[in-house]
């Protein structure tokens, strides 16, 4: 009777253990914890730095999966280095450490090679992983083109004594061989000179600083956020959009860093974003997911009456996965906020799908869903603002699911194709 007892149980749990394992050997994470840096591959921990550090940003892969950038502010400074931060790259094959720069910033993987661009300063740089290359002058924010072979950057407004200058987005071309720069500006051409005022509707927002780009799936557009001054930016930004070339340059929305960034389907121009002013602590309201279609500008309005959404993920080009709760004022007391669980959104269906059921007290934030392991990704956590995470892995309808990392804190995953 034990036996049949012990059969009946391996055959009930089987299916749930084989998902997990088949999970586990699509996706590869880095992470942070407790201030070092960690990896899991083939369901795996290893932790790979083993000193404690100030404090470490998101590591990121590149795009062989090959290699982990990571940033960190150490402990004890260099005198000449008063905002130092250290950025690293670390090679899963080898298992070896290269430090890239005692001082840089917003470290970025080209998209066809392994070439790591940072900012030091307000200089563009790029690594080969061996040296690295001053690029560009006077660079604000940038991303690479997906050709890996140019970027557009961002120049912020600067105040004057007869007003604010106008951002100005520009592109700039590599050369072929980086040992044969001879100039930092012949490569370098504007874009576009956003406006010092953009409006919407009825608001009205300064124009100072533009950032998170991010390329259409045929290259022909870039979304991105243009801010105000920073206290401003806690409450209203837009989200924008450009054709490539400069041409056609257009106000989407307004919308607010907290929640989320605007992000494009996988396979066709339509840009998702949550639109609605106002930060989380005036409450959990005037937060709605919209998707808009490039080039014929429209949009839908995706979110129910009487809810509000804090983060999305797109799952397909007519799918989107969302992090969901019911409209309600803020409250000092954490346990009275509303607490999101995940919802499958299909354009054009009128059901929306719940796809997970958090314990009580407990939210599901910052869906992501991985496309080569058909796996959906969130953070689990007590209260919206918790320190303390941890994320969880299913497969694309949320079944199958099972915590995957334990106290996580910044991290980024690489998929096996």
């Amino acid at each position: 009777m034990k036996k049949l007892i012990v059969l009946f149980f391996i055959i009930l749990i089987s299916p749930a253990f084989v998902k997990a394992e088949e999970l586990d050997g699509k996706i590869k994470a880095a992470f942070v914890r407790d201030g070092m840096l960690w990896t899991k591959i083939n369901g795996k921990e290893e932790q790979i730095t083993n000193k404690q550090v100030k404090e470490f940003y998101q590591p990121q892969w590149s795009h062989d999966g090959t290699w982990i950038a990571y940033q960190f502010e150490p402990q004890k400074k260099k005198p000449n280095l008063e905002n130092q931060t250290e950025i690293w790259v670390y090679n899963t094959k080898t298992k070896k450490h290269k430090r890239i720069t005692y001082n840089g910033t917003n470290p970025q993987w080209s998209p066809v090679e392994n070439m790591l661009a940072f900012k030091s300063g307000g200089v563009l740089n790029v690594s080969n992983l061996d040296e690295f290359y001053n690029i560009a002058l006077g660079v604000d924010n940038y991303q690479w083109f997906p050709d890996g072979r140019s970027f557009i950057t961002s120049s912020g407004a600067v105040l004057r004594p007869d007003g604010w200058t106008n951002p100005i987005l520009y592109k700039i071309n590599l050369e072929e061989d980086l040992d044969k720069i001879s100039s930092l500006t012949k490569n370098v051409k504007k874009l576009y000179t956003i406006p010092s005022e953009l409006k919407k509707g009825d608001i009205t927002l300064l124009a100072i600083n533009a950032a998170d780009f991010r390329f259409s799936p045929d290259g022909k557009w870039i979304s991105f956020m243009v801010s105000p001054t920073a206290s401003w930016s806690m409450d209203s930004n837009f989200a924008c959009v450009i054709s490539s070339d400069g041409q056609r340059f257009e106000v989407l929305d307004d919308i607010v860093w907290e929640v989320d960034t605007p992000k494009w389907s996988f396979q066709k121009n339509r840009l998702g974003y949550i639109a609605g002013s106002g930060r989380i602590v005036f409450g959990f309201t005037n937060k709605t997911m919209k998707v808009t279609d490039l080039p014929s500008f429209t949009s839908l309005n995706l979110t129910p009456p009487n809810f509000a959404e804090l983060g999305f993920t797109w799952k397909d080009a007519h799918s989107l996965i969302v992090s969901r709760v019911k409209e309600a004022e803020w409250s000092n007391d954490a346990k009275k906020r509303p607490d999101p669980s995940l919802f499958l959104i299909k354009i054009g269906d009128q059901v929306q799908t719940k796809l997970t059921h958090p314990p009580k007290d407990f939210g599901d934030y910052h869906p992501i869903y991985l496309p080569a392991a058909n796996a959906l990704t969130w953070i689990r956590k007590q209260d919206l603002a918790s320190a303390k995470k941890d994320l969880w892995l299913s497969d694309a309808n949320g079944k199958h699911a099972k915590r995957w990392i334990k106290n996580i804190e910044g991290y980024d995953f690489s998929e096996v194709k």
